[in-house]
Order: C-alpha cells, then sequence, then structure tokens
C-alpha cells in the first residue's frame, strides 16, 4: 500500500473550492470538469466520455475497453448557492481545509482522482472507474439518476464518498420530498385589510398545521432522528412594499423520512393538512434506501484503523439511491467531515489521507481477489 499523496490532494481540494460551481453558474460548473480532464489527459490507457442533460454536465473515466467497471467511484462537483460574494475561498488550519464544497464534496472528488491515476498507472485496465455529475445539491436527477437510468451506466459496486464518516457506514436513507406551497388572494391597501382575503396570512396557517402535525411525529428515544421531518426553507410574496396586502405567496418544504412513509402518502397528508386553499406541488422526490456495503470494505476499514465499523442510518439522502435500485452494491462513507453547507464547512486532512488508503487496499483486495480466481494471475501481481 502505497502512502497517501496528502500535498497532491490538499492543492487538488483548494483548487476546487475556489471554483463556485452552483447551479446558478454553468460556466463555473465546467471549469470543475476541465480542471480534472487536465490531470486525466496525461494519464494513457483511459477513455473520458462526456453527457449532459438539461444543462448539468457529467463525466465517466474508465480503463480502455471497460464499459462495466467492477467498481466505480461516484462524486458531485456542484455545491449549494451562498449569498456571500467572497464564500467560494479555502483555508487550511488545524489540520483542516475549510471552505464551500471542502467535505461536500470536492475533497473527495480530489481524493477518487488521485487515487484512479495512481492505480492506473501501477496496474494499467484495472476494472475500476470514476463518475462525476453536477446536480446532486438540486436532486441528481440530469447526474447520476440520468447516466444510470437513462444511459445505463452499471458496475459491480459503487463507492459514493458522500455520506457516514470513516468508521460509520451507511446502510439505511430516508427519503426526500421537496414541495412547493402556493396561495391566491387579492392586492389591496394593508391599511383596509378586511377588504382582501391575504394570500400570506393562508400560507402561514397552512404551514403552521403542516408543521405542528410532523413535530409531534418525534419518537422519544430515536437518536438517529429515524422518523419523519418537514422543515420550511423559503417563504416568498412578490411584494417590494411594506403596505400592501400581497396577491399571492409560495413556500417550499423539505420533508426527510423514513419506511413504512412514501412520497404519496405524505404529499396526500399534506394536501389534507394545507387544506383547500393551498396548493400543493411536488419539485422533486426520492424513496428511502436500504444500501448494502460490501463486507470486505468494512473488514478493510477495521484492519486499518483498529476500530469497529458502526452500521448507521442517515437522515439526509444522496445519489446512492440511483445507484441501488439496481440492484448494485454501494459503499457511503467518507473522511471527516463538518459544517456542511455552511460557510465554514471542513474537511480534515489526516482522515483524507487514511480514507485514500482504505479505498485503495478494499479496491485492490477486491479486484485481486476477482484477478485470482477468473484470470489465474498471482494475486501478489497486484
Amino acid at each position: 500500500m502505497s502512502p497517501p499523496p496528502i500535498d497532491r490532494l490538499v492543492t487538488l481540494t483548494r483548487d476546487l473550492i475556489v471554483i463556485p460551481s452552483t447551479e446558478s453558474r454553468p460556466e463555473e460548473r465546467a471549469r470543475c470538469f476541465t480542471l480534472l480532464r487536465n490531470h486525466l489527459e496525461a494519464l494513457g490507457g483511459i477513455t473520458i466520455r462526456d453527457f449532459s442533460s438539461e444543462g448539468f454536465a457529467s463525466m465517466t473515466v474508465m480503463p480502455q475497453g471497460i464499459d462495466t467497471p467492477d467498481i466505480l467511484l461516484v462524486a458531485h462537483l456542484d455545491v449549494i448557492e451562498h449569498p456571500h460574494p467572497d464564500a467560494y475561498t479555502s483555508r487550511v488550519t488545524e489540520g483542516r481545509i475549510y471552505g464551500p464544497g471542502s467535505g461536500d464534496m470536492k475533497g473527495q472528488a480530489a481524493i477518487m482522482l488521485e487515487l484512479f491515476c495512481d492505480l492506473q498507472r501501477r496496474h494499467p485496465g484495472l476494472s475500476f472507474g470514476l463518475a462525476y455529475t453536477s446536480d446532486e445539491e438540486r436532486g441528481g436527477e440530469n447526474g447520476v439518476r440520468y447516466l444510470f437510468e437513462d444511459i445505463g451506466l452499471r458496475c459491480g459496486l459503487a463507492i459514493v464518498p458522500d455520506g457516514g464518516s470513516i468508521h460509520d457506514v451507511t446502510v439505511a436513507e430516508k427519503g426526500i420530498l421537496h414541495i412547493n406551497l402556493s396561495t391566491a388572494g387579492r392586492e389591496s391597501h394593508a391599511a383596509r385589510p378586511w377588504l382582501a382575503p391575504n394570500a400570506l396570512t393562508a400560507l402561514m396557517r397552512g404551514l403552521l398545521r403542516v408543521c405542528d402535525h410532523f413535530e409531534a411525529l418525534k419518537e422519544s428515544g430515536l437518536n438517529d432522528h429515524w422518523y419523519p421531518t418537514c422543515v420550511p426553507t423559503i417563504l416568498n410574496t412578490p411584494n417590494q412594499t411594506i403596505n400592501c396586502i400581497p396577491g399571492e405567496a409560495t413556500a417550499h418544504l423539505d420533508l426527510r423520512y423514513p419506511p413504512p412513509h412514501t412520497r404519496e402518502s405524505l404529499l396526500a397528508t399534506i394536501r389534507e393538512l394545507a387544506g383547500p386553499e393551498i396548493t400543493v406541488a411536488r419539485i422533486m422526490g426520492a424513496e428511502s434506501t436500504q444500501l448494502a456495503p460490501d463486507p470486505l470494505y468494512l473488514q478493510v476499514t477495521e484492519e486499518l484503523t483498529g476500530e469497529a465499523v458502526r452500521l448507521v442510518r442517515a437522515s439526509g439522502g444522496s445519489d446512492a439511491r440511483f445507484i441501488a435500485q439496481f440492484d448494485i452494491p454501494v459503499v457511503l462513507s467518507r473522511p471527516l467531515v463538518g459544517n456542511l453547507h455552511g460557510l465554514d464547512e471542513w474537511i480534515d486532512i489526516e482522515s483524507m489521507g487514511l480514507y485514500y488508503q482504505i479505498c485503495e487496499e478494499f479496491i485492490l483486495r477486491k479486484l485481486g481477489k476477482k484477478h485470482l480466481i477468473h484470470q489465474r494471475t498471482p494475486l501478489q501481481h497486484l
């Protein structure tokens, strides 16, 4: 096992962080792909394929002659929008890389690139590849879903370093439901509120009924929050003046839910709670996911860290759901990260090296055993 290229991982991660690859900036998302391609094009014996769906790019990288790799590493390059224009910077302090997207998930994207290049140089044609997308933060419909459902991408096993932690491997993720609520009233002067129905007031009353319902679903004793949650995230009216009753109002909700709840059951519940004055529309949804991490990955992690692996359930979602639906085993873990989606988001540098080594050892053992069985190649060849 080779020592992890820590300096290169830090440099590449910081180069990616300073690119504001948000939904509203397609040219910056393209810069991320260009940066990775510049590193990959120096590597011989590989095939790079570019895809696009609804303006969102994806890229797969495979050894030549391999379309369905035994192992596929998957990452997204997009990050969330921050209102602060100078937010997309990075710094290194106290063993961490700070900056938007550092842990979600440009640090992992850098690890994947370096690991792929190193192993392909040492073992040309090794059957594992990369997939990078650029729309995970908005749901992944035009990224991993598009690659697997529309393009037909497949693999024997996927590693998605976008959940869990070094010793925490995710085995279940909640479903996701994003909903738009809207109401219509009539514009009028705020000094005479009896003259017009207030769209904002009607919407707020419906929101309170919905939120109170989900607040009551909390179950005591569940330290992993394995119950449905509903969070209002956006509330808007077209008003530009204080003394005007708004003629319309909208809100967005983010729901996360475990089984046995489904998208349809929750939509029906919210429509009933919101009432006839409020129009409920689904923006995006995905059912809860059960994952099947490879036992060898768990074994390698415990050997290299000296600690037992914990199998955990996650309140957040990831692109793993689009892969697992095809009965493909998915490993969902990552380095130590924190304050995700915050301005002070971070990734721990030492854990980046450890994660690199865990993935390297797992890939070599996994593919070495397969080569030994099917190609009768000595294991030490790897």
